[in-house]
């Protein structure tokens, strides 16, 4: 974010390398002070949450003015129509959609084994569920079958 631009709430700004949405901007109440040239007005913190599945919901709080690499993203419409997609490229959208509107609703919930298209058994899952739930997991071996892992 420039020193020229402040974003207001609600606006698309990109912070470390990463999609956030502004839920609060805040100016600051000290003094600008008379030996800082640099600084024209007050600074403002930036008060941005996470949309990316990866870390959604995860709040940060920035002084905008001082963010290096931050930018503030450019109001847009949407694209004007130009057709009509066919019937199995909706029917994969309306999927994929549905699939992301499960992964965010429960942050717990394992879909990776869901999404490969692999057949599923019950003693399958119940160790990993299991492993999941322990306090601390560091590695999930997960390949073909016959290498030799032991997962219990």
């Amino acid at each position: 974010m420039s020193t020229n631009t402040v974003p207001e709430q609600g606006r698309l700004v990109k912070v470390r390398k990463r999609q956030y949405i502004v839920t609060d901007v805040s100016q600051s109440t000290l003094p600008v002070s008379p030996l800082d040239l640099t600084r024209t007005g007050p600074q403002h913190l930036v008060s941005p949450v996470s949309i990316k599945d990866d870390a959604l919901g995860e709040e940060l709080r920035v002084i905008g003015e001082l963010e290096p690499g931050a930018q503030i993203r450019e109001q847009s419409t949407l694209p004007a129509p130009t057709g009509f997609d066919p019937p199995h490229r909706l029917d994969a959208f309306l999927d994929a959609a549905c699939w992301g509107a499960v992964s965010s609703a429960d942050v717990r919930a394992l879909l990776a084994s869901f999404r490969s298209g692999i057949e599923l058994e019950d003693y399958q899952l119940d160790p990993l569920v299991r492993e999941v739930q322990m306090p601390r997991v560091n590695l999930l071996i997960a390949d073909d079958v016959g290498p030799g892992k032991t997962i219990e």
